[in-house]
This record gives C-alpha cells, sequence and structure tokens, in this order.
C-alpha cells in the first residue's frame, strides 16, 4: 500500500542495497526473501514530534512502526552539537531536530548556557529559578539575539524551528513575527505550540489561533500546530473551524494530534502555576501526576513544591477521559481524525525512578522505566481504534496520515524524506510490515514499557530493525534528516 499513488494490491517488493528497487510481479530468487502473504507492507511511519530521541525510544517506536522520528516542537541548540552527539549512538531510527526557540529565548535572557549534551527535555525543565525568559518580552537586543542562535540553527541543518509558544507566553508578537519571517525566509516550518492554555478569554485557546492564522498570513510562514487535541482543551470543534478556514484560504498550515487524552510536560511549565488554572482550564490538579511515581497533586501549592525540588521531573496531564465521557471522545476524534492532518505521537523520553532520562542498551526495557503509553504505542493504537474496531476511516487514509501527509510537512526543506513516505521505486527501503488483525498498542499507565504488537518486519535504509517480530538489538541504521536550502 502506497498512500501517494493509492496502490493497493498484492505483489512483490525487491529491495537492492538499501532502495526499492522494484514494485510488481516478477520472477527471479534473492538472497533473502520474507513472506508477507496476508499482511499490510506500507512505507515505514514518520513521527514528526518525538522527544526520546534515544535507543530506547527508537526501539520502542519501532515496534510502533515509526522509521524516522524527529525532534521538531522543541528542537535543540546547538543543532549540530545535537547532531554529533546522535551520530555517536547506535540510532535504530532516522532522526532530526529543529532549532530550538525556547532555548535562545533562555540564553538571551540569561537563564541557561547552551550544551549539546544537555537533552532537550532537560533544558526544557532548567531555568525555572526566575521565569522571566517565559513571562517578559523581549527588547530589541534580545530579540536580535533570539533571531541570531536560531538562525545558526537553521545554517547547521535543523529542519524548521521548534517554536514552543505555550511555555514562554511572553513573548512579543514583534518577536514572534521576527521569527516567522526567519521560517519564511529558510523555507522551513514553524512547530508551533499555542501560546495559550484556556477554555475563558483572555488569553484562550482560540485567541491562541486567531494569533497563530495571523502570523501566517502576515508573514507568509508555514505554521504547523503541534497536538491539536491537547492544547485546545475543550475548545477543539471552534479551534478545528478557524483552522479549516484559514487552509480554505490557502494559508500555510498543517496540523498534528496523538490518540490520547493525556498529555506530558515538565512539571515546570508556568502554566500549571497560573493563580486560575482550574478555572481557566476546567481541570483540577488531581488530573496532573508525576510520571515516575505517579504521584497525583492534590493543589496549586503541592505543583509549586514539586517543581522547586525537581523541574525537569516529567508530570501527564489527563485532560480528557476519552474512555468515560462521549463528548471528550468526540473532541479527542475532532483532532486526530482531522482532513489533512498528521499522527505524531509527542513520546516523552524514557526516565529512570530517580527522574533523570535513561540512556542505556536494555532491552527488553527495564520495568522501573516510565515515560507515557503514547511513546510505545501512538501510531498502532490510532489504527487498532479507527481503522479495525471503530472504522472512522479506511486503510489507506490513516497510513496517509503515518506517512505522506507528515512527509509533505517537510519535504520541501528537507527533501531527504520525500523519499521514505512513499513505497515507489527508487525510495529508500524504510518499510514497515505488519498484520492488521493483530495490531495493537499494549502499553498502559501503569505499565509503560509494553512494546505494540502486530509489526512483523521492520526496515530502515534496507536494513532489518525487527525481523519477525523480534527486535535486532544490533541494528543502528539510523541517519540524520537536515534542512537543505533550496
Amino acid at each position: 500500500m502506497d498512500p501517494e499513488t493509492g496502490l493497493d494490491r498484492v505483489c512483490d517488493v525487491a529491495i537492492s542495497a538499501h532502495k526499492i528497487a522494484r514494485v510488481g510481479h516478477f520472477e527471479g530468487s534473492a538472497a533473502r526473501e520474507i513472506d508477507a502473504t496476508g499482511l499490510i507492507v506500507a512505507p515505514g511511519f514518520l513521527d514528526l514530534h518525538a522527544h526520546g530521541q534515544s535507543v530506547a525510544a527508537d526501539r520502542m517506536q519501532a515496534f510502533d512502526g515509526v522509521t524516522t522520528t524527529l525532534e521538531l516542537e522543541v528542537g535543540a541548540l546547538p543543532v549540530a552539537g545535537w547532531y554529533e552527539r546522535q551520530a555517536t549512538l547506535p540510532r535504530a531510527l532516522n532522526y532530526g531536530t529543529a532549532a530550538a526557540w525556547i532555548f535562545a529565548r533562555k540564553v538571551a535572557f540569561g537563564a541557561i548556557e547552551l550544551d549539546a549534551d544537555v537533552h532537550p527535555i532537560d533544558q526544557m525543565g532548567a531555568g525555572s529559578e526566575d521565569m522571566c525568559w517565559s513571562t517578559e518580552a523581549a527588547d530589541s537586543q534580545q530579540t536580535d539575539e533570539i533571531v541570531s542562535l536560531v538562525r545558526q540553527g537553521l545554517d547547521e541543518g535543523a529542519i524548521g524551528i521548534g517554536l514552543p509558544n505555550g511555555y514562554a507566553p511572553g513573548a512579543g508578537v514583534k518577536e514572534m513575527a521576527d521569527i516567522c519571517d526567519l521560517a519564511f525566509q529558510y523555507g522551513t516550518p514553524t512547530f508551533t505550540h499555542i501560546a495559550y492554555l484556556s477554555n475563558i478569554d483572555p488569553k484562550s485557546s482560540v485567541d491562541s489561533y486567531v494569533r497563530l492564522i495571523g502570523l501566517a498570513g502576515a508573514t507568509g510562514a508555514h505554521m504547523h500546530i503541534c497536538h491539536l487535541n491537547s492544547t485546545s482543551l475543550m475548545d477543539i470543534e471552534r479551534v478545528v473551524e478557524l483552522v479549516s478556514k484559514a487552509q480554505e484560504q490557502n494559508l500555510p498550515i498543517t496540523t498534528e494530534a496523538y490518540p490520547y487524552g493525556t498529555g506530558a510536560t515538565v512539571v515546570s511549565a508556568g502554566f500549571f502555576m497560573e493563580p486560575d488554572f482550574v478555572r481557566r482550564t476546567g481541570s483540577n490538579y488531581s488530573n496532573i501526576e508525576l510520571i515516575r511515581n505517579h504521584h497525583r497533586f492534590t493543589e496549586r501549592e503541592d505543583m509549586r513544591r514539586a517543581r522547586e525540588a525537581s523541574p525537569t521531573d516529567l508530570v501527564m496531564w489527563h485532560f480528557l477521559d476519552v474512555d468515560a465521557n462521549d463528548e471528550h471522545r468526540r473532541l479527542l476524534d475532532l483532532s486526530v481524525t482531522y482532513p489533512g492532518g498528521s499522527i505524531a505521537s509527542d513520546a516523552m523520553p524514557w526516565i529512570n525512578e530517580d527522574g533523570s532520562i535513561y540512556e542505556g542498551l536494555e532491552w527488553p526495557l527495564p520495568d522501573q522505566l516510565s515515560a507515557h503509553p503514547r511513546s510505545s504505542g501512538t501510531f498502532t493504537r490510532f489504527l487498532r481504534e479507527h481503522v479495525r474496531e471503530r472504522r472512522t476511516m479506511s486503510l489507506m487514509d490513516a497510513l496517509a496520515k503515518c506517512t505522506i501527509l507528515p512527509g509533505k510537512v517537510i519535504e520541501s526543506c528537507a527533501p531527504q524524506i520525500a523519499k521514505k513516505v512513499r513505497l515507489q521505486e527508487g525510495c529508500d527501503a524504510d518499510i514497515v510490515v505488519f498484520d492488521l488483525e493483530t495490531l495493537t498498542d499494549r502499553a498502559e499507565f501503569n505499565a509503560m514499557n509494553r512494546p505494540s504488537e502486530g509489526v512483523r518486519q521492520l526496515l530502515v535504509n534496507g536494513q532489518f530493525v525487527i525481523l519477525d517480530g523480534e527486535l535486532e538489538t544490533g541494528a543502528a541504521p539510523g541517519q540524520p534528516i537536515r534542512h537543505e536550502m533550496p
């Protein structure tokens, strides 16, 4: 099955070196043959939004059908150092990053120093002692420094600009316009976490989307909306209307979503400390729990103590109860099934019991590790629920959301990706082979390290990462994906 061309038939796929040599019916033999009778053979899945970026994260996402995993919402700085560090790891999947606007902002406000050896998620939690980088507008000198650092990241190969505006909502429109001008100049998207998280004006989610749409219209920048499901809270229906109207006017706006009603982030995220957080979001602090030990918060002060003790700790926020509330399920569906939208996991890093990020090579993953079920089962959960069980869309349309649609978000600035999201002759042999009847996510909130089932083979650049349903632990065929100027 090739979602771009609509190819959907029983045939042969021949691979030579790391390329797809032929697709069709032909005679002859090969050095190695795989019988995929009764299985689906498709392009490997492209995840635009994955924070794990480690060997452990790659292995879990491989069982989710992913062959390319990118850190685009947050990104990294310095970008060259990030790619150099990844090249020293036995990465199983293709990888890449955006330039981290928010790290540039923290540097300009004196909150952090850049260090390529610090994981981006740890950098997200850094600087919580003085949140001026989050709450205040940059002056002209600071803005120049922010733009310069982001530009350097793009020059070093970053795939666009990570723009998690919601973590620094104090950023002014002048700064945002300059960053978007930069994205337009380089022909790259911004991967945007909207500015505000609230069901109530002023500074509502709707306010944020109108602002984002305005930036796209005013600067011409391609604004890619990260996790349409989680940042819209209970305003998803109105948000979808606004985004659809903007796209009808040919504004460069794209979307992504993941099929869970639970988000995750660092405990030091500023929006948790808003004085009227409960009223504005409709969510109690008891809906938020530490990932590493499942501690549920009771009130704002409880959460303040946690962020002061360990600002890089990860938390889960159960903002929609899709299993018990039909209206919540409908709202989640609006974002996940949005026409032309991509599926992206927002996968979290695997962390140890003390909250530090796991960098080990053990397989299976140790039981004490935590992340979020979406780090293990986003794509398999989406296909199981929306194709096999609930039948909200066809398999071909669902596969498009996992392959060609995310590919089109970035292929104009990262042309390597064009050959990784298509099952066509001459394309890279990034291929997933799965059994639709048994395909399922297995990760749960109390058992996150369970790999998905149903992926029988997974090839990355022509090399098996999964063979006959088992991980090839020595496989490290992942290659860097970078921005290229036209």
